[in-house]
């Protein structure tokens, strides 16, 4: 196909179709109250860790300080998914504008990669407190802190800027998504224009915000047992108490995000739809209720003030 075939074949769509959903008749009304007790709940746990955090002095410590920034990106994520969920659910015509599709893409790949990016300074604040004990507190300063957060938060919003003004310059020749969200590489694939600017920024965007976090993770926890299996009993229990609510998310978050890639870049028609469905909202859903429950039940400062708050207001 010539370039001005393709030209006359292509448009600027102003809204996308989401193909995934399918008539289930009332059962939507269960499937709308199902999703909502799961958003509900993310946001309580959520809010209330991150309040119990902000409130107490005695947590405002470097560990806490990068829970705080994990659960409120946990919030950040759901919070892009959720809402326009519980529309589609409802809605008859399952149809996206493409602004807010955009600012959807926006949402949900900033939150991956801010996720993944807390994770990996977690690891390394662990590490310095395990490895480093007595310089800990000189190596992870205020100032450190900060610095730290906001490039969490910083480097993957502008890289997903970036990422979002390539696709929305591709000439499209449809308007169909395969999915139950919209996803970047989903109308990548519609674009009937040369997208390799598009396939080479998304692959340094994967190795950057979802390789070099894990490389790090794993050169952090190489150090981390190395000190262990040569330290004290204490000093392995300490490593145990504290590394494994952070392993466990890391676990459940590399699963998620696996598939998520697998999904967007290979086709999965063998999978069956539901379960196609489920896993590509676990993602989104599991890990922001995961997260805080974690954190909350194994951390014993955040547990008791949590046990306190909760048992003054019954």
């Amino acid at each position: 196909m010539t370039s001005a075939e393709i030209m006359m074949n292509s448009t600027k769509y102003s809204y996308f179709i989401l193909s995934s959903y399918f008539d289930v008749g009332l059962f939507k009304y269960l499937c709308f109250m199902i999703i909502m007790c799961f958003y509900v709940v993310i946001l309580c746990t959520n809010v209330l860790l991150i309040v119990v955090i902000c409130m107490n002095r005695s947590l405002h410590e470097p560990m806490y300080l990068f829970l705080c920034s994990l659960f409120v990106n946990e919030l950040f994520g759901s919070s892009g998914l959720f809402p326009f969920l519980l529309v589609q659910i409802l809605s008859d015509i399952h149809t996206v504008s493409a602004p807010l599709c955009f600012l959807q893409i926006f949402c949900v790949y900033c939150y991956g990669s801010i996720e993944f990016t807390n994770l990996a300074v977690m690891s390394y604040d662990r590490y310095l407190a395990i490895c480093y004990p007595l310089q800990y507190n000189t190596r992870m300063t205020f100032n450190k802190v900060a610095m730290l957060i906001g490039v969490t938060w910083i480097f993957p919003v502008l890289a997903i800027l970036v990422l979002i003004s390539l696709s929305a310059r591709l000439q499209l020749c449809g308007n169909v998504i395969d999915r139950v969200y919209c996803g970047n590489y989903s109308i990548v694939k519609l674009a009937c224009s040369d997208t390799r600017v598009n396939n080479i920024y998304g692959l340094l965007y994967t190795v950057i915000s979802i390789i070099v976090p894990l490389v790090l993770i794993f050169f952090s926890y190489m150090k981390i047992l190395r000190v262990c299996f040569s330290g004290s009993k204490q000093t392995r229990q300490k490593a145990v108490s504290t590394c494994t609510p952070h392993l466990a998310s890391l676990l459940n978050f590399s699963f998620a995000s696996c598939f998520q890639i697998l999904q967007s870049r290979f086709n999965m028609s063998n999978v069956p739809n539901m379960l196609g469905i489920f896993l590509s909202l676990y993602f989104l859903t599991c890990q922001p209720l995961f997260t805080p429950v974690l954190y909350g039940l194994n951390i014993s400062k955040i547990r008791i003030i949590c046990k306190r708050i909760l048992c003054g207001k019954m």
